[in-house]
């Protein structure tokens, strides 16, 4: 007898293999939904965090290939700085790419923070399990601290602050300190840029995917339209707001500078001159122990914010505190006849008075608020059939228009891109990836029109 031929063509035959082989892998226990319709990015903020760490993954590898981790051997410059100048000026899409993993990095760490207070507003940490909700924030702190050993290492003016700021950090830490400053930064400007090489591209994103395997839950939204979108604005924002290089750290450089935007709240406790241990370390971790026995605390059967006035109050004040404590980080006195220190230094009164008055009025705005929707006692009412906003026809038309814009920010960004314009390419790259996720939408909204 014969041996029997397997049946379909190539490509199911392929696809049949390659199902069979990973059967029994992590991934495939793992349920994939393809939305059919417009599904909320609220929902699965979690999935594009990830989406942006894997635009990270693959920018910061081929990053690698150029960066130098030390700092001799560049003449005036050190090699870190000049290495990244290199990239950012000669080598090519070298611009595109660096910028392109710098604003991701932004996206990534806003994306965290949202999707924490996504799932705290929503309650949706009760329907899971505590597990989930703790190691998301481990992961929202790691994230941070990815974010912060990246941008160290350009050794610019800015990326000097935050690690004097670190260094300084660590080194307040009780019994501690020294040990942990020397374990992290290194015994000087000898070997410190490599640690932190070290940590951004191999010890914290091999942590990362770690807590990727304990914190995604089983069944993942992939709406590919929304990740298409969402990719390629971050394609847009960094052609639009390209991040400058900066100047080369030079400990005699008397220029003021901010760090970035996720560590000028620390920045901000730290100007006011206290103890630097409680400002910078002790403080921030008493705001992410309140975030991670939040599920031990929280324990009764609503979800809805509305009917947990207390947590969603609380909830509120830790966002207005953030943005006050980021607003004092920023602050510099405009007065350039005083020093330096005097221009930087953050009144303790007013600062502490303002996160207090803040913590007020959120807690009395949440409960008025509340008290108000109550009140109101609104009967819902049956909403009239709404008629589609586009017909078939509509539909149709739209559509190849999109296509014609697709074919057009093609063409132009193959033209930027042979013209050297990299801030064009970059943005015509992103409009290309938003126009798609627009065209699959579109197409996969008029699936649903009648006939």
């Amino acid at each position: 007898m014969s041996q029997q031929q397997p049946k379909g063509n190539v490509v199911t035959r392929l696809y049949d293999w390659i199902k069979d082989g990973l059967d029994r892998t992590y991934w495939m226990g793992i349920s994939f939904t393809y939305p059919k319709r417009f599904v909320s990015p609220l929902g699965y903020l979690g999935v594009l965090t990830g989406i942006t760490f894997l635009v990270l993954g693959v920018t910061g590898g081929l990053l690698m290939i150029y960066y130098q981790p030390t700092l001799s051997g560049c003449g005036s410059l050190t090699c870190a700085f000049a290495s990244i100048e290199r990239i950012n000026n000669t080598v090519p899409f070298g611009w595109l790419l660096r910028n392109i993993h710098y604003t991701a990095s932004n996206a990534m760490v806003l994306l965290a923070v949202l999707h924490l207070y996504y799932q705290y507003f929503s309650g949706r940490f009760k329907i899971k399990n505590e597990i989930l909700w703790v190691t998301g924030v481990i992961f929202g702190i790691i994230t941070g601290l990815e974010a912060f050993s990246g941008y160290d290492l350009l050794f610019n003016q800015r990326a000097g602050l935050a690690i004097e700021i670190g260094s300084s950090l660590a080194n307040a830490s009780p019994l501690v300190g020294g040990t942990l400053r020397l374990a992290v930064f290194g015994a000087g400007f000898s070997d410190f840029v490599l640690r932190l090489y070290a940590a951004h591209v191999f010890i914290l994103p091999m942590i990362m995917l770690i807590l990727v395997f304990i914190h995604f839950p089983r069944y993942l939204v992939f709406d590919l339209p929304v990740i298409s979108t969402v990719v390629g604005s971050l394609f847009l924002v960094a052609a639009i707001f390209p991040v400058a290089v900066g100047i080369g750290y030079s400990g005699s450089n008397a220029q003021l500078t901010i760090p970035e935007w996720y560590l000028t709240g620390i920045y901000a406790l730290l100007r006011t001159e206290f103890d630097k241990f409680v400002m910078g370390g002790l403080m921030p971790a008493l705001l992410f122990l309140m975030a991670i026995v939040v599920p031990f605390v929280d324990t009764s059967k609503k979800l809805n914010w509305k009917d947990r006035p207390f947590f969603t109050a609380l909830g509120i004040t830790t966002i207005a505190q953030i943005l006050i404590t980021t607003g004092w980080g920023f602050y510099i006195n405009p007065d350039t006849s005083l020093p330096t220190l005097a221009r930087l230094f953050v009144d303790p009164v007013m600062y502490f008075s303002s996160m207090l008055g803040v913590t007020v009025l959120s807690f009395a705005f949440t409960y008025a608020f509340l008290r108000y929707l109550k009140a109101k006692d609104r009967v819902r009412r049956a909403a009239a059939p709404i008629s589609p906003p586009l017909t078939k026809k509509w539909v149709f038309i739209v559509f190849l228009m999109l296509v014609g814009a697709q074919l057009a920010f093609n063409f132009f960004a193959w033209t930027a891109a042979l013209t050297n314009l990299n801030a064009l390419t970059l943005f015509d790259a992103g409009a290309i990836l938003v126009t798609f996720g627009v065209i699959a939408h579109l197409y996969r909204y008029s699936q649903s029109l009648p006939f």
